[in-house]
């Protein structure tokens, strides 16, 4: 070991490696557990400190994180924490904290008073037993007030974009409230810490007048340099780095200012980035310059840090574990229990006022950051400190587990896909419903074609939804300026483009999505489409089209599936239809019979027999197609040709990509083995008919056998609307 740790720029690399491989490994679970990276960070942090790596490897972790090699850490994870705090400074929307009404006040305030008193009433039970007199009993009851006050602003927005209700009535309260705690506790915590640092009441006043002279300076002397700098970095030349090192030194300058004066140099971040001007590209530009380093380099170290000052150990006793449990439950209490009663006041549903406070309960790296605070300052002891580590992480991890459960799938669907509808809804028995699934800009155009003709051409007959769902990012920042409406406008371009050519209204549906087959199935329900359609794409861990989201989407909904793979699909004129009688199979050729009524596509329905079994077979597909394509007399399925054809091949796939040859607009099969389309979540092999079709392919999956297409193929007039010709093969 002392081969490899031969100086301390040696040791701090390895450190580096250790955290930031541990950090990611654990990320994997938590991702899994759909829970936010901070609770990985935290939780790899603990990990290799003394609580587990360090209890397992005691001379191995004495090398590694020797006691003398902790102040490098701590000088570099600071740093880190500047550069995080200045980019939670740009993340807060100052328009967030005006003109949000009454309800946002009240929550808000509640949401600080009731922790904060709590946290006081805790502190006469906590000071005695994990304190001493050298603490002043003022500055410890302020920290515990203000430590259970806290809420994680950037965790608390990334919970909600991940859980789709940042855009919803909910979301908008709970992050307006969320910022106001945010500011409201930093200043409470910037006035604690000036009193813990201060040297008496002279100190403490000459404290408070220098920090709001800071502030002072910050609101009318640097903020309208930041205006006319943000202005330049907007321009054509973009940011240069000469604009990023002149914000940079401000943020050293700004720092340096909040640490003389005896606050923290984190203010100074924190400050600097809120009064940056986010109404221009120049405050996004430069997050994207810093964020990536400062979010995976710079800040697992100081969890790490965090994490080697957590001493689970000395919880070694029933008290130890009693006393956290209890602080646990003050710290829920009143975060939940204040903003959920609040709400409730303010004339909330008791379901939105409960996601309210289980949001606000989050606590994350804001906490730590208070925590670390108070430890440097000798305000809590470490065994105190270990206990309220161990309740951020509760309360964050927590939060999604009771957020799904609170406003499950289901219901988030309903609200996100509440799209008005601009003319009253038909009965179900005159429209028809078409949710189109986008997933790439060039799908978009060919799927609103087939829409369109399935459809029908009166917009009274016709629901066409177009839903574009956006896979959630790593970054943290700016998820409130980044809106998915406007990711989802760019890809939806080319789809409402060729629809406004066909004379077909779309509704656009857009929001983001981490868990996309689930929300497709979810947003189908509620809109009751007849036919949820796909875009092709080959899935990354698979070389099947129909595996991945496509295969999820096909086993989940409650509804017809097809995925559609575009080949310049331009109209919908002669249409082919592999027959082997499967209810895909009917499934396909109900859809067939909608195309030649609705628009008066011909279509020739292919039959593959064994050799030397054609007479029975074609007597039995002849009996199928005559009860598909029965309808009422006229219309435009009067105009369409209707032909089938039947063919002895051994390999049905291979007679329909033959047929497939001679000239069809589109080719719509339905899924199964005999086509060589078996449902599949992964493979190795590409399917033999998607690959070699050369048009357009339309490949089906039927919900259920009990619901053959009531819609489809429901009983009407036994009348043939045109002679069915039969023709043998002559290949």
């Amino acid at each position: 070991m002392e081969i490899l740790i031969h100086n301390p720029l040696s040791r701090f690399l390895i450190q580096a490696f250790l955290i930031i491989a541990c950090s990611r490994l654990v990320g994997l679970v938590a991702r899994r557990m759909e829970q936010p990276m901070v609770i990985a960070e935290v939780t790899a942090g603990i990990l290799l400190g003394p609580s587990l790596f360090g209890w397992l490897f005691p001379d191995t972790s004495a090398a590694l994180f020797a006691s003398d090699s902790l102040p490098l850490l701590k000088l570099v994870s600071e740093v880190g924490l500047i550069v995080f705090m200045f980019l939670i400074g740009l993340e807060l929307d100052p328009k967030l904290l005006r003109g949000r009404g009454h309800a946002s006040v009240i929550i808000s305030h509640t949401s600080i008073v009731v922790p904060f008193g709590l946290g006081g009433l805790l502190a006469l039970y906590l000071y005695p037993r994990l304190s001493d007199s050298s603490v002043p009993f003022s500055s410890f009851t302020l920290f515990m007030g203000v430590a259970m006050s806290i809420t994680a602003f950037p965790v608390l927005a990334r919970i909600l974009t991940e859980r789709r209700l940042l855009r919803t009535k909910v979301g908008a309260l709970t992050i307006t409230c969320a910022a106001v705690d945010d500011v409201t506790a930093w200043c409470i915590l910037a006035f604690v810490v000036s009193i813990a640092r201060a040297t008496g009441l002279v100190g403490a006043v000459w404290t408070t007048v220098f920090a709001v002279a800071y502030i002072a300076g910050m609101l009318f002397v640097v903020r309208p340099f930041l205006v006319r700098l943000g202005e330049r970095g907007s321009s054509k030349e973009g940011l240069s780095q000469d604009l990023v090192a002149v914000t940079l030194l401000l943020l050293i300058v700004s720092s340096w200012m909040t640490e003389m004066i005896g606050i923290h140099p984190l203010f100074g971040a924190f400050m600097l980035g809120a009064i940056m001007p986010n109404g221009t590209g120049f405050a996004q530009s430069l997050a994207e310059k810093l964020e990536d380093f400062a979010v995976v380099f710079l800040l697992p170290l100081f969890f790490a840090y965090s994490g080697l000052r957590t001493h689970i150990g000395l919880l070694n006793s029933a008290d130890g574990w009693m006393m956290c449990g209890l602080i646990i439950l003050v710290a829920c209490l009143g975060k939940f229990g204040g903003s959920t009663v609040a709400a409730r006041f303010t004339g909330q549903g008791w379901r939105e006022a409960s996601a309210l406070g289980i949001l606000m309960n989050t606590r994350g790296l804001m906490e730590l950051i208070v925590l670390n605070l108070g430890l440097d300052l000798g305000i809590i002891s470490p065994k105190l400190f270990t206990m309220m580590v161990l309740m951020a992480l509760v309360t964050t991890f927590m939060t999604t587990p009771l957020l799904r459960w609170i406003y499950p799938p289901e219901e988030l669907a309903k609200e996100l896909a509440d799209v008005p509808e601009r003319t009253p809804l038909p009965t179900a028995a005159e429209v028809f419903t078409v949710l189109m699934c986008v997933s790439y800009e060039r799908s978009g155009p060919g799927m609103v074609t087939l829409a369109s003709a399935l459809a029908g051409t009166g917009p009274e007959a016709r629901r066409l939804y177009a839903l574009r769902l956006i896979p959630p990012t790593d970054r943290g920042s700016f998820y409130l300026d980044q809106g998915p409406e406007r990711q989802g406008a760019a890809a939806l371009t080319p789809l409402l483009s060729r629809a406004k050519e066909l004379g077909a209204e779309v509704r656009p549906l857009s929001f983001v999505s981490p868990k996309p087959s689930h929300d497709i199935c979810n947003v189908a329900d509620v809109k009751q489409a007849d036919l949820v359609l796909l875009g092709w794409h080959k899935p990354i861990l698979s070389q099947t089209v129909l595996g991945g989201t496509v295969y999820e989407v096909m086993r989940g909904a409650h509804t017809d599936v097809g995925v559609l793979i575009d080949r310049g699909l331009a109209a919908v004129r002669k249409l082919l239809v592999p027959f082997h009688g499967t209810l895909h199979d009917r499934a396909a050729l109900a859809l067939a019979r909608r195309l030649a009524q609705q628009v008066g596509a011909d279509v020739t329905i292919l039959h593959v027999v064994k050799p030397k079994r054609r007479s029975d077979d074609t007597l039995g597909a002849q009996r199928t197609v005559d009860e598909v394509f029965e309808g009422e007399e006229g219309g435009a399925l009067q105009k369409s040709k209707v032909l089938l054809k039947v063919v002895e091949h051994d390999s049905p796939a291979d007679a329909a990509l033959e047929e497939a040859k001679r000239g069809y607009d589109l080719v719509l099969v339905g899924v199964g083995p005999e086509w060589g389309l078996a449902q599949r979540r992964f493979g190795i092999r590409a399917e033999h008919v998607i690959q070699g079709c050369p048009t357009s392919l339309l490949v089906v999956r039927h919900h259920e056998p009990a619901a053959v297409s009531a819609r489809a193929t429901a009983p009407v007039p036994k009348v043939l609307p045109t002679p069915l010709a039969v023709e043998p093969d002559r290949s």
